[in-house]
């Protein structure tokens, strides 16, 4: 008799075999074969939890996109201010989890694949949606909803631009060096703003004290 949870540690198993794998051989290269070696069962297995080498590449697109949601969940547990969201937004982007190499290789294949995979892109584009979403919420605590909803697209792009860079460079990711990054980013946006926002009210100061 198979034990009570095993049908879900393989599925767990075959997932992180996909990331490593990608990692190892790239996103189009890779086989199922490959992946089910890795994880220790059989193809027939992997067909059978999955039904495709397609569908368990988008159960890996999924279970990722999960993980990232719950690191930025776990980061704004302790955050109590919408400066600290902001900070616990970003740092989950770069959890350690999600910020290693592997994963970062995963991801990346994943964006070029979802070009031509609707399902794919959906999700990214839903994710997308979510994180500038956030981003705005807090950010209007510092400036109009119209500026709040124009930097939290460039934070965005920011958090997405870093992560392709460290892809693509040679070495292990450095989180800290990300995270600052993105971090200076919002700092000199909400500054820029908050400057802007007080010398028009300083100026009507300085005409009606004449």
């Amino acid at each position: 008799m198979p034990r009570i949870g095993m049908e879900a540690e393989r599925r767990k198993s075959l997932i992180a075999a996909t990331i490593e794998a990608i990692h190892d051989r790239g996103f189009f290269d890779v086989t199922l074969a490959q992946i089910a070696k890795r994880a220790g069962v059989s193809s027939g297995l992997a067909l059978h939890y999955f039904g495709s080498k397609d569908q368990l590449l988008a159960a890996t697109m999924r279970h990722m996109l999960k993980d990232l949601q719950d690191s930025i969940r776990c980061e704004l547990r302790n955050a109590d201010t919408p400066r600290a969201r902001l900070s616990a937004i970003i740092a989950g982007n770069f959890s350690p989890e999600q910020f290693r190499d592997a994963t970062i290789a995963a991801w990346l294949a994943f964006y070029i694949q979802a070009r031509n995979h609707d399902g794919n892109r959906r999700l990214l584009q839903i994710y997308a949606a979510r994180l500038a979403s956030n981003l705005a919420f807090n950010l209007k605590a510092f400036m109009s909803p119209k500026d709040a909803r124009h930097v939290a697209e460039g934070t965005a792009s920011m958090i997405d631009g870093v992560w392709i860079r460290h892809a693509l460079r040679d070495g292990p990711a450095n989180r800290s060096s990300a995270i600052e990054m993105v971090e200076q980013f919002v700092e000199a946006q909400i500054a820029f703003y908050q400057t802007s926002a007080a010398a028009p009210a300083q100026e009507h100061l300085q005409i009606t004290s004449r």
